[in-house]
């Protein structure tokens, strides 16, 4: 059974040995790697949307490493205090799914029924993801447009990703639980110092959203520290940093042997009201 939509007519999907196939017969091919394509062309913004095919296997490779294996446990632990029973997920910008392959781990072990589908806009990382959670089902997809029905979501899951706040309450089931994830003020923090002369802060504010309410906010945070420069360089090449630090400093950030970083995440828990 598919759990999306025709991005072209809305209607369900029905999903078959090497295809998806809609009632009014549009169609779209699964990918050997295991994802289907459901963003139109006149949803892209560029020929090739999201994180590059680079930024993608510098993440997948930092994060393997459990380098930041705290935000996972804690988004683990929060699916299981806020889900039931029978619990259908949807991580919303998913990326190489590393967060997804946890969080369906830890429910299933923990005896729930589970179906998951994620969605990003880059079909680098969306293969990715296919390849780590064979179980789910995975689509290259806008958060602005989701190919999913109407309340059918428990738990969506947005990990740094586009807010699409309309498109959340439409997926959503009454009281389905909606995690956010945003930077600590001070992540990566010692990165930053490495690179600008003046480095920020990340802002931060509690936001009430239309149909939801903020029920809870949990702080993760771990020191970590990288003794490969190998791995600073893919952290660095994970991060938005390198498309806005100055040249000079970054040369001598990826010669770097060793570096201690400051891994802080702030979830916000919103509840569907």
């Amino acid at each position: 059974m598919s759990r999306f939509l025709c991005p072209v007519c809305k209607q369900p999907l029905s999903k078959h040995e090497k295809v998806y196939v809609c009632k009014n017969r549009h169609n779209f091919d699964i990918s050997s790697k295991g994802y289907v394509n459901l963003l139109p062309a006149n949803q892209k913004r560029s020929a090739s949307p999201g994180d590059d095919k680079g930024m993608v296997i510098a993440r997948n490779n930092f994060l393997s490493l459990g380098y930041y294996s705290h935000l996972k446990e804690a988004l683990e632990k929060l699916c299981i205090k806020y889900s039931g029973k029978d619990v259908n997920v949807l991580d919303c910008g998913c990326g190489e799914g590393y967060y997804t392959q946890g969080i369906y781990q830890r429910l299933t072990c923990n005896g729930k029924n589970v179906s998951v589908q994620g969605i990003d806009i880059s079909k680098d990382a969306v293969a990715l993801a296919a390849r780590r959670v064979a179980e789910g089902q995975f689509a290259v997809a806008s958060s602005f447009h989701l190919p999913v029905p109407d309340k059918s979501i428990d738990i969506l899951i947005n990990c740094f990703s586009p807010l699409a706040i309309k498109e959340f309450a439409r997926v959503m089931k009454k009281k389905g639980v909606f995690l956010y994830v945003v930077p600590g003020p001070k992540h990566l923090w010692q990165l930053k110092e490495a690179l600008y002369e003046t480095p920020y802060e990340n802002p931060l504010k509690e936001e009430q959203y239309e149909g939801f309410e903020l029920i809870d906010t949990v702080k993760t945070e771990k020191e970590i520290f990288i003794d490969s420069n190998e791995d600073i360089n893919n952290l660095f090449k994970m991060t938005p940093y390198v498309y806005r630090s100055p040249k000079e400093a970054q040369e001598i950030l990826l010669k770097a042997e060793k570096l201690t970083v400051n891994a802080h995440f702030i979830i916000y828990l919103y509840r569907k009201k």
